[in-house]
């Protein structure tokens, strides 16, 4: 083992219900190295983490840290030896303030009184340090995602770790922010803090990573140095075989069946204003914009998470129901952003979970569910979204993201679906599932459905989007749906500097 690696893991196995996720796994990071992990999901990614941090024991392997053989049986062992993780699903107390939040665990308390000005000057020159501006004083829950992924960021930053693991640091975050976030990770470097890097954007392993390690199914398939990392042959060392990306563009095409949604007008203060659009049966309508442009809360309004505070939204020519509930029973569904918080509950199985949406049709009314039918929906879920691992008793949280976004859309695909919101569909998942995802949203496009789906990644709206709007400051200032549009088009039109009609590439 040479001298300058930080952490060397041998032959690290581990299994759950007698499913073998990893197989005698090796991996090594050097001092002041970012090292990325990739994989498909449900490769092990996450398990190795957890297995690294504390979380999950190990069935077998030896750990070494800084040349010591040692024992991580706990968080507190992890964070001992100066382990700190950013995880892709936030661990922060939504109630406290982002300054209680930063020093959680690390309060300043003298004589049995917290001393919040000190705590509240330090996360500040924290903030000063890295470049970061927050609110110290904002109480979490009333943050963006992207702010609360910054939160997390600060959060780590405190511990004064020599190995720092981001899980996907930047799904939630916009390019500047994500820029902000590069810069962080350089300052940690010239200070000799080894990043463990785990993300899906290649183009952010291929800027940022001195070394790269491949799992696939639960084994090392190979470790590439940073000459070696080209961004096809990784992905076909993920998935075993080729993949053609040509999304840098789409072909935007309108629909002339009915109209099946029509907003108008649609306002919520601080939020959005004047929104009108129309979709069409079977058609995918993208909605792109920035970090804050009004995207996601669009979204809430139509489900009716949300209350708006003027305009019409009209469902096959009649006003929505005002309750969820019977939206839900008219045909309507949510993918959200957030999913961990809003989409699943972590601690239940994919059974239970699959279910919670789809009681009122598993009782028929008289309030008795019948088990049996609630596991036959499981599998049929299970089977058609091809939910890896396949045990209907496995809880959710313990999936891989991409699979815990299964189970998301699996639960409302079980239901008569006439319209599904869909916000991030694909936010922290390999491009393995993200062309099944693709493919889901295509077949239930083509059986009638309308979908909405509202994305920061241009290359998957561009995908899969059969017409686009673009949004900017919470106003439609573009609507794409004719002709060849390329990526730059919907920046440019969601930065403001694009007007008029968009530009078509012929």
């Amino acid at each position: 083992m040479s001298k300058d690696v930080l952490l060397c893991m041998k032959q690290v196995e581990k299994s759950f219900s007698g499913v073998q996720v990893l197989k005698k796994v090796d991996f090594e990071i050097k001092q002041g190295e970012v090292h990325a992990l990739m994989g498909e999901n449900g490769a092990g990614k996450s398990t190795l983490i957890k297995i690294l941090t504390g979380v999950y024991p190990k069935d077998g392997g030896t750990f070494f840290f800084n040349g010591q053989e040692v024992q991580i049986n706990s968080r507190q062992d992890a964070k001992n030896l100066g382990i700190a993780v950013i995880y892709q699903e936030l661990s922060l107390v939504p109630t406290l303030t982002v300054t209680q939040n930063i020093l959680l665990g690390q309060e300043d308390v003298k004589a049995g009184i917290l001393n919040k000005k000190s705590m509240r000057e330090k996360v500040l020159a924290l903030m000063e340090c890295y470049g970061l501006s927050l609110d110290p004083d904002a109480v979490t829950e009333t943050l963006s995602i992207a702010q609360r992924q910054m939160v997390e960021i600060l959060k780590a930053l405190t511990l004064d770790a020599s190995l720092i693991i981001m899980d996907e640091p930047t799904a939630s975050l916009s390019s500047k922010e994500a820029e902000c976030l590069f810069e962080i990770i350089k300052t940690l470097k010239e200070k000799k803090v080894s990043i463990l890097y785990i993300s899906h954007r290649l183009e952010e392993i291929y800027r940022l990573s001195d070394r790269l390690t491949v799992l696939r199914d639960g084994e090392n398939v190979a470790v590439l140095e940073k000459d070696q990392i080209n961004p096809t042959e990784v992905i076909r060392l993920m998935i075993g075989k080729e993949l053609i990306d040509d999304n840098s563009h789409g072909q935007m095409r309108p629909f002339q069946p009915e109209v099946v949604l029509k907003v108008e007008n649609l306002c919520r203060k601080g939020a959005f204003s004047n929104v009108s659009f129309e979709v069409h049966k079977g058609e995918v309508l993208g909605i792109g914009g920035l970090v804050g442009s009004g995207r996601t809360e669009i979204l809430r309004c139509i489900f009716g998470a949300d209350r708006y505070d003027s305009g019409t939204i009209l469902f096959n020519g009649m006003p929505l129901p005002s309750s969820v509930l019977k939206r839900i029973r008219a045909g309507f569904g949510l993918i959200p952003e957030d999913r961990r918080n809003q989409g699943f509950v972590p601690l239940l199985n994919i059974n239970r979970n699959i279910a919670i949406t789809n009681y009122d049709i598993l009782s028929k009314g008289n309030m008795i569910v019948n088990k049996k039918d609630e596991m036959a929906m499981c599998r049929k879920a299970i089977a058609q979204l091809n939910v890896k691992p396949n045990n209907p008793e496995i809880n959710v949280g313990n999936l891989s993201g991409g699979n815990q976004q299964k189970v998301v859309v699996g639960k409302w695909m079980m239901r008569n679906l006439k319209v599904l919101l869909i916000d991030e569909p694909t936010a922290g998942i390999d491009v393995g599932v993200k062309e099944e995802i693709y493919k889901l949203i295509e077949d239930l496009a083509s059986k009638g459905v309308v979908i909405i789906l509202v994305s920061s990644d241009l290359k998957e709206l561009l995908r899969v989007s059969h017409r686009m709007i673009v949004l900017r400051h919470g106003r439609i200032v573009e609507e794409l749906k004719e002709g060849v549009v390329f990526q730059e088009d919907v920046l440019k039109a969601a930065s403001g500097i694009l007007g008029g009609e968009a530009v078509n590439h012929e």
